[in-house]
Formats: C-alpha cells, structure tokens, sequence
C-alpha cells in the first residue's frame, strides 16, 4: 500500500486538494511532506499523537518527513479553535520550549534517515515587515480571510490584528520550505484547511508551482472528549509530566468503543491484527486494551519503558508483575515512625486533591491500605502497616501507589 492507502485506512484522512495529481507526483517517487507545530509548551502530549504518527508514517513508507517547530509563528499564535487571544509567551520561554519539542521528535522520527527538523524562527524573526506586506500582502484577500471559520466565530468574540497575521505567516512557511528542501505537502488537522490552502495558493502564486494540503479528521473520544483529556489534565509524552506507567494505564483505561480507532492512529501494529483486536468482546477487549497500552508506550517511551510499565500495571491489578515497577514514593523512616494521617498522605501523593477529598473518600470506602479498606479518617500510617518494605495504596479501582520506606 501507499502512504495515503495507510492514511485513509487508518483514520488520517478527511479532505485533500488534488487527489489524483498528488498519486501521480508520488508515483515519480518520494515526497517532502512537512507538519506544523507551535511551542506553546515544552512537551507534546496525546493530543498531538495523530500529526506525529502521520510523520512517521511518510517516514517508514519512504516519504521524507519535515517537523516543523514554530518559535517564529508562536510569537502570534494561532487564534484557530480558541476564543481569545492566545497567551504572549517570550521569546526565551518559546525557545526552551522548542528544545523539549526536539528531543521528543528525535525518538519518533529517524533524522540520520532523512527527516528534516527546522524551525521558522529562522526565517520568521528576521523578516523586515514592510518587505514582507509588499511581497506576500497582495496575495492574501481580506474579504476571503473574513470567510475563514475560524475569523467567522472570532470577530463575534474580539479579534486582533496581530492573530490575523498568522495565515499569512504559515503559508510563507510552506513557500519557505518549498525553496528550501522542495517540500510539496502540507498536513494537519482539519480545523487547519484554511491555513493550509493559503499556503497552497501562495506556492501557486509565487512559485507557480503545485502543491498540496492534506488534513486528518479531528478525532474525539466515544464520550466526545478531545483525545487525551482526563479529570488531571493533558497527558503528556514527557515522563516527568506524564510517567510511562500513568500513560500506559490511560491507553489501559479507554473506552471500550474507542480501542479499534486508538489501535489503528496510535500503533504501527498491521491493519489484519488491528481488527482482529477490535473484534474481541467482553472480558477479552482487556488483551486488546493491554496491548494498546503496551504498543502507544513503546512508540513514545521505548520498548523497556513499555515493558516496566506492563510488569507494574500487572503487578498492582492481581496479574503477577513487578511491584518495584509501580508507581511509587519513597517515604523517610523519621516521618513513618511519627506517623502520618491517611488523609494527608493521600494529599501528598496526588490521590486527593485536598485532605477534605481525601476524608470524604475514606468516609465513603474508596480507599484501602495494602488491600484492606480503611474506614478511619483519623487512621495514622505507621511501620506496623509496611508489608515486604511498603504500603500500598488504593483509591477507586484505578488508582495505585506504592509507599517505600527510605532511609
């Protein structure tokens, strides 16, 4: 199959410019494609997954991949889908964030194979603006702009001039990257087809070339959720914002509806098997859920990772495993020895947002130590309470953590 076989059976496809002239170019061989992404923080996170799962694979079926991080474009922001004007970040904070971006980039995408990585601060920030609005202004129509959903939905809200900048700063870079490395495709999500087709235009325009603009459905959960979203925020590809083992368990804990569609955007496991896995029914849709976690977190986190995460995943829910490989804290003998209040220790490791919640949670029995219910609010954790150097916490049936004695 051809990368756009794999992009339609997949689920990364909703609409495309020329179809049939973009089969033909890649018949003459491999394409530059880039994607676009602005450091508005220094880790992607699940939300990203699809654009950078398409990278990789244009990257495996051939295709030479651009990563496009925007510190020049950020500087705006992009006012799609947002109902005020981004927040202002510096040019430091954009900077730092682009680094965190690039050393996620470097575990999906082979850059010694081909992948490109730019950043369009290098062309963006040293633009002189009048030059700019002579060369790229007369291409641009505002009563078109004006026709944009995004500046449609905006002017009710408040929209500046700055942010009204910004498609005219991302189709330059699409011009940028075409005289540069030859680049002939864009991709995003669907809500980016306007930015996308003004780039295409000023290719037309300006080089009298053709390219092309390719967009990805804008996925959501069964619930209708935005993909990636929990009750603690965004889950990020970062491990020291999202550990391996909490990112394993929230591909563990989707929607049983949602497993055949995360199965095919977020693994590279072969279509025959993805459907096989979304077939399975009842008790047996938790292999294919396993399996889902195991295949995201190895993409992301790398096979060991993956592996440590499955073992305490499978330690803490009844199915033998590594308890050392659970998410866990260590606690110093002094303060165990004093004691210290379940409900502030629960506080402490994040299990509640506040020690009412906590109290609230023990008082309704939805929280156990070392598998046992506790009922107390003033329950005290002690030495007397370790089992095998720990304690383990329990609150609902998804939330584990292992308490380790230090010192």
């Amino acid at each position: 199959m051809s990368v756009w076989d794999v992009f339609r059976e997949r689920g990364f496809f909703q609409q495309v410019t020329d179809s049939e002239a973009l089969l033909a170019r890649s018949a003459d061989g491999p394409l530059t494609a880039y994607i676009g992404f602005d450091p508005t923080a220094d880790s992607f996170h699940v939300g990203h997954l699809i654009p950078l799962m398409a990278l990789v694979h244009l990257q495996r079926e051939g295709h030479r991949p651009i990563a496009l991080v925007g510190a020049g474009t950020a500087m705006i922001g992009d006012p799609t889908g947002k109902n005020e004007m981004r927040k202002m970040l510096s040019v430091e904070q954009l900077d730092a964030n682009c680094e965190g971006l690039k050393r996620q980039l470097g575990l999906l995408l082979d850059f010694e194979a081909g992948a490109i990585l730019v950043n369009n601060a290098d062309w963006l920030r040293g633009l002189h603006y009048i030059d700019f609005l002579r060369e790229i202004g007369p291409h641009f129509s505002v009563n078109r702009m004006l026709t944009f959903e995004t500046f449609k939905t905006r002017l009710e809200t408040g929209l500046s001039f700055i942010e009204f900048n910004y498609p005219l700063l991302q189709a330059y870079d699409f011009l940028e990257l075409h005289r540069r490395y030859g680049c002939v495709l864009q991709l995003g999500g669907d809500d980016q087809w306007a930015n996308i087709i003004s780039g295409v235009e000023l290719v037309r325009r300006m080089d009298r070339a053709q390219v092309f603009g390719w967009t990805f459905p804008l996925h959501t959960t069964a619930s209708g959720a935005k993909m990636g979203k929990t009750e603690k925020g965004a889950v990020w590809l970062d491990a020291a914002k999202t550990s391996p083992y909490d990112y394993y368990q929230y591909w563990v804990n989707v929607d049983d509806a949602d497993v055949g569609m995360c199965l095919r955007l977020f693994t590279l496991l072969p279509l025959e098997e993805v459907q096989a896995l979304a077939r399975l029914q009842g008790a047996e849709l938790r292999e294919a859920k396993t399996r889902l976690a195991f295949e995201a977190t190895r993409i992301v986190h790398g096979e060991e990772e993956a592996r440590r995460a499955e073992a305490g995943a499978r330690a803490m829910f009844g199915g033998g495993g590594d308890l050392d490989e659970a998410p866990g804290t260590a606690l110093p003998a002094a303060r165990l020895a004093a004691g210290v209040p379940l409900p502030e220790l629960l506080t402490d490791l994040g299990l509640a947002k506040s020690r009412g919640e906590a109290r609230r949670l023990i008082q309704q029995g939805g929280v156990k130590v070392n598998g046992a219910r506790a009922d107390d609010v003033e329950l005290c954790i002690t030495a007397e309470h370790l089992q095998d150097g720990a304690v383990l916490l329990q609150v609902g049936k998804k939330k584990f953590h292992r308490v380790r004695v230090e010192g």
